[in-house]
């Protein structure tokens, strides 16, 4: 019975105390506020703008992924390890990490134009959030409306019954992401396709010699492993495929 009065004592006192913070210290802290100027334009008070900030950055990973030039890139090299059969050579994280930094290569010129003409004007306060957005979108818009294929963006437009685009600026992100995604794949895989194919001719002779030496119990891989890096490594294949990887972006 003690306890049981002792319970209900601590749960009373702790909503009386929860209720009288909150009526000396909300009042204090205006977390959403929003500013309307003479001319229209709304200012958000700097706590809402946090909380859209870190809204955002929660996006960032899948922004990185679907709406640079990492996609490509990660895949095509995965596809040269699976041709190469090196196994786990190079590592998971090292494909990754080289995909995320050849990303920034490709992307810098995109990022540089975000920064002019978006953050650097947000930072010195010179426009609102809205109009930094507005900035930041146009030189992505750009360079994955560069990448993508009429056809899938005319595809995925007939999808969302928006058929009336006259110009690419018309086309709206809802469509233009999954149009550029599925055009990275494909253009990934066609690189890939193109790259498997010396490799698989190695394989194809190393399994007619030993067959026709009678080494039937002998793996063609173990023996062809060895060649295919040799022939990788002869025609500079890293620098090659690197190269490849920046010019598919920078040629368009």
């Amino acid at each position: 019975m003690k306890r049981g009065f002792l319970f209900v004592a601590i749960v009373f006192l702790l909503s009386v105390g929860t209720t009288a913070f909150a009526q000396t210290a909300l009042p204090g802290m205006p977390a959403v506020t929003v500013t309307t100027a003479n001319d229209g334009a709304q200012t958000y008070s700097v706590s809402l703008q946090i909380l859209l900030l870190m809204t955002a950055l929660s996006m960032l990973p899948a922004a990185l992924l679907m709406m640079t030039s990492f996609t490509r890139i990660v895949i095509v090299l995965a596809i040269l390890r699976q041709a190469l059969g090196t196994m786990q050579t190079p590592s998971n994280q090292t494909m990754v990490g080289l995909a995320l930094f050849l990303t920034f290569f490709i992307m810098a010129p995109v990022f540089n134009d975000i920064y002019k003409t978006s953050v650097e004007p947000y930072l010195n306060e010179q426009v609102p959030v809205q109009q930094a957005l507005a900035s930041a979108e146009a030189p992505i818009r750009k360079f994955m409306m560069a990448q993508t294929r009429e056809n899938d963006i005319t595809m995925f437009a007939t999808i969302a019954g928006k058929e009336q685009l006259d110009t690419p600026d018309d086309v709206p992100l809802t469509v233009l992401i999954p149009a550029f995604v599925t055009s990275e794949l494909k253009t990934a895989f066609q690189i890939g396709f193109l790259i498997f194919i010396p490799f698989l001719i190695i394989d194809l002779v190393v399994a007619s010699v030993l067959m026709a030496m009678g080494m039937m119990m002998l793996s063609p891989m173990i023996i062809s492993l060895p060649f295919k890096i040799m022939l990788f490594v002869l025609v500079d294949g890293w620098a090659m495929i690197m190269g490849t990887l920046a010019s598919s972006f920078y040629a368009t």
